[in-house]
C-alpha cells in the first residue's frame, strides 16, 4: 500500500467510524437532555466533512503529472490541511458560541446515562486518532494529520462534557450548566491546534524548506558521491507527500561534459534511493579551479552556460 493509500484508507475509516458515532451522540443527548453531547454530535459531522476532504486531496495529488500540471497535483495535500484546519476553527467556533447561549439560558441537569455514551466516545475517538496520526506521521501528511487531530478534539469535547456533566449530577441544583462550562473550556485546545495545522499547511503550500536534518542527510550523500568536490546549495521543498529538491556540486573544472553529467546522474540516483519520499533532483553542476577554488558566475550567466541535469 502506498503512502496515498494509506491516507486514503485512514480518512475512510474515520468517516465510518464519524457517522456511527455522530448518532449515537445526537439521540444520546436529546433523549438524556445534554446540549454539550448534542453539540458534540453536530461537531462529529464535521468530521465526517474533513475526513472527506482529506480522501478527496490524497486522490488528487495521487495524480501523475500531465500537460496542464507538469510539477504533479502535489499541492491537493496541504490545499486540502487548510480546508480541514479551518473546518476545524469553524467547529470550535460554533461549539462556543452554542455553549455561552446555553450558560445564559440554563437547562435540566442532563441524565446520569449520558456519561456512559461520553467514556465510549473519548474511549473510541483517542484510539482513532492516535492510529490516524500515526498515519501522517509516517507518510508526512499535513492533511491526515489535521484530520487526527479533528478526532482528538472530538474526545476532547466529549472529555469536557463527561467532567461536565459529572459536575452536574454531583453539584445538583445550580450546577446545571457545568457541561456547557467544559464544552467552551474544551474549545481553547481545539482553536490552538487549529491555528497549528493552518500554519502548517499554508508553509507547505508557499515552499517552507524541510528540517535541517533532511537536508544535512542529503548534503551528505550527495558529498560521498565520488567526484564531487563541495556542496555549494541545496534546496528542498514539499510537494503533497513529496520532496522535490535542486542541488549545486562542485566538480573538477576541467571534466568533460561527459563525465560532469555522468556525476550529476550518480548523485541524482543516490538521492532518490535514500529517500522514498524525494521524488524530483535537479543537478547543477559547478566547475571547480583546484588553485582559486569555484569559479563564480553571475546568475544570468549560470542560467546560460550551467549545466542541469533533470532527468
Amino acid at each position: 500500500m502506498n503512502s496515498h493509500q494509506q491516507g486514503i484508507r485512514a480518512a475512510l475509516t474515520g468517516v465510518l467510524v464519524n457517522i456511527l458515532l455522530a448518532i449515537t451522540k445526537i439521540l444520546a443527548g436529546v433523549l438524556g437532555n445534554s446540549y454539550a453531547l448534542i453539540a458534540d454530535g453536530i461537531e462529529s459531522t464535521s468530521d465526517i466533512l474533513s475526513s472527506m476532504v482529506v480522501m478527496g486531496g490524497m486522490h488528487i495529488s495521487a495524480r501523475p503529472a500531465d500537460e496542464d500540471h507538469p510539477y504533479g497535483h502535489g499541492k491537493a495535500e496541504p490545499l486540502a490541511g487548510v480546508v480541514v484546519a479551518a473546518l476545524l476553527l469553524v467547529a470550535a467556533g460554533w461549539i462556543a458560541v452554542s455553549s455561552v447561549i446555553e450558560i445564559r439560558n440554563p437547562h435540566h441537569a442532563p441524565a446520569p446515562f449520558t456519561l456512559a455514551v461520553l467514556a465510549m466516545v473519548v474511549a473510541l475517538k483517542e484510539i482513532l486518532s492516535r492510529r490516524v496520526l500515526k498515519v501522517g506521521d509516517a507518510i508526512g501528511s499535513t492533511a491526515v494529520r489535521g484530520d487526527a487531530w479533528h478526532h482528538r478534539s472530538d474526545a476532547l469535547t466529549s472529555a469536557a462534557a463527561f467532567l461536565g456533566i459529572s459536575v452536574a449530577l454531583i453539584g445538583g441544583a445550580g450546577f446545571e450548566s457545568a457541561d456547557d462550562w467544559a464544552a467552551l473550556a474544551a474549545c481553547g485546545v481545539i482553536v490552538f491546534n487549529g491555528i497549528k495545522l493552518l500554519r502548517e499547511s499554508v508553509n507547505d503550500l508557499m515552499d517552507a524548506t524541510v528540517p535541517t536534518e533532511t537536508l544535512e542527510m542529503v548534503r551528505q550523500v550527495a558529498a560521498s558521491v565520488n567526484g564531487v568536490v563541495a556542496i555549494e546549495k541545496c534546496r528542498m521543498r514539499k510537494t503533497g507527500l513529496e520532496l522535490a529538491m535542486d542541488i549545486h556540486v562542485i566538480v573538477n573544472g576541467d571534466l568533460t561534459v561527459r563525465a560532469g553529467h555522468a556525476i550529476a546522474h550518480e548523485v541524482k540516483d543516490r538521492l532518490l534511493a535514500a529517500d522514498r519520499r524525494i521524488a524530483d533532483v535537479l543537478v547543477h553542476v559547478e566547475p571547480h579551479d583546484a588553485e582559486h577554488g569555484p569559479q563564480r558566475r553571475s546568475g544570468a550567466e549560470d542560467e546560460g552556460r550551467g549545466m542541469r541535469e533533470g532527468g
